[in-house]
């Protein structure tokens, strides 16, 4: 798709914008998801200041289906194996309406992942049907109060005990913590690390509300005293299941850069709506060089931006961890291109990109943790700096 940014261009050619390199089958995903997003819009400001469980977005994500690409086809999920490039597509779509909704999405599919990949098949079947219906909320627990994008420094431990798996520790910054039906946690294990599936209402498990974001958000604190799970709570091999939470990493760290792509979209749209509406020194905004160069450049990095992330979730169908260089540098790319371009987008509509409670606020809180949530830009940036040199060699 082909088109120049003229003054009289209408507005939604840019929203429509990522269709190419989708098959149809996308496409379709990418429609429904785009309908529930313009159906719950009227909601997303009350809901994304929110920092608890929004019951009408609850409600209509299960309504719509879309938590089924998130789940395998045998526990009532969309396909026999999970899709990258689908749950990509539809977090563009969800985020470009609300933060709170993609985050609900996502985290139904990352919180679960560990479950999906390592639970016993009666785990499984107890479980998916409920994440793919929303009557189960996951959530996935890694980082601790001194722990962070070190995940190898857990200080949680798991141990083998007459009752099954016992669990000691704190996790903290979880999302949905205090929301979620179940836990899938990283804790150490002898010299290794293992992953337990831990009940919400598990004895001995607690959850505090977290600190408040500049972006709302389901954060929430745990604490395990002394928690015991059935050994068939495990999940993957003992002693070995870093890997496995790498995998669930490198599946849904590319699903953020949809994202962002869907955020900065949203920006870009408000800002050259302002643009063509709003007159200044006799003529519409649009017509002064440098509001129209940087929605141009605004433009140029989304569909940059976007491109990469298509490229990396598509990668990420086949061998997630074998890509996740590709999903790593798909996440700095879309998630610094939306600060950028929202910032651009505040800078465009002036004073009243200033306003509080506008779309263009929201949307200004919403992109910054974007870089730093699921690997931050400068971790992430240093993983790929040891890589390069490794390849180099």
């Amino acid at each position: 798709m082909s088109v120049e940014l003229e003054m009289d261009m209408d507005a939604a050619v840019l929203t429509v914008g990522g269709g190419f390199d989708l098959d149809d089958g996308h496409k379709q995903i990418q429609e429904r998801a785009r309908a529930l997003a313009a159906e719950l819009d009227p909601v997303a400001t009350e809901a994304d200041a929110s920092s608890g469980l929004y019951e009408p977005m609850r409600s209509a994500l299960a309504a719509s289906g879309l938590a089924a690409h998130v789940v395998p086809a045998a526990y009532g999920g969309h396909s026999e194996t999970l899709d990258p490039l689908a749950i990509t597509v539809i977090r563009e779509a969800l985020m470009y309406s609300s933060a709170h909704l993609d985050s609900l999405f996502g985290v139904q599919g990352i919180g679960s992942y560990t479950l999906t990949v390592g639970g016993t098949e009666e785990l499984k079947q107890e479980w998916l049907p409920k994440v793919v219906s929303l009557q189960a909320i996951a959530a996935i627990a890694l980082t601790e109060p001194e722990v962070g994008s070190d995940l190898r420094a857990v200080q949680t431990t798991i141990e083998q005990v007459a009752g099954g798996l016992r669990v000691r520790g704190r996790k903290s910054f979880i999302t949905n913590g205090g929301a979620a039906s179940f836990y899938c946690v990283l804790g150490r294990e002898g010299d290794g690390y293992s992953m337990v599936l831990v009940p919400a209402d598990a004895q001995g498990l607690t959850a505090r509300a977290g600190d408040d974001l500049i972006a709302p958000h389901i954060l929430g604190e745990l604490e395990f005293d002394d928690v015991v799970v059935p050994a068939s709570h495990r999940l993957g091999i003992p002693g070995k299941a870093f890997s496995l939470m790498l995998q669930a990493l490198a599946v849904f760290r590319v699903s953020v850069a949809g994202s962002a792509v869907g955020l900065a979209q949203a920006a870009l749209d408000e800002a050259l709506k302002h643009a063509q509406n709003r007159t200044q020194f006799g003529a519409p905004l649009i017509e002064l060089g440098p509001v129209a160069q940087s929605l141009a450049l605004s433009w140029t990095e989304v569909e940059t931006a976007r491109s990469m992330a298509y490229r990396a979730a598509a990668l990420a169908r086949t061998d997630p961890l074998g890509h996740l260089d590709f999903s790593s540098m798909a996440k700095i790319s879309a998630t610094e291109t939306a600060g950028r371009v929202v910032d651009r987008a505040v800078q465009v509509m002036g004073r009243f990109g200033l306003v509080r409670g506008s779309k263009i606020e929201r949307l200004y809180r919403n992109a910054r943790p974007l870089r730093i949530y699921e690997g931050s830009t400068e971790v992430l940036l240093d993983s790929l700096a040891r890589r390069l040199q490794k390849v180099a060699k």
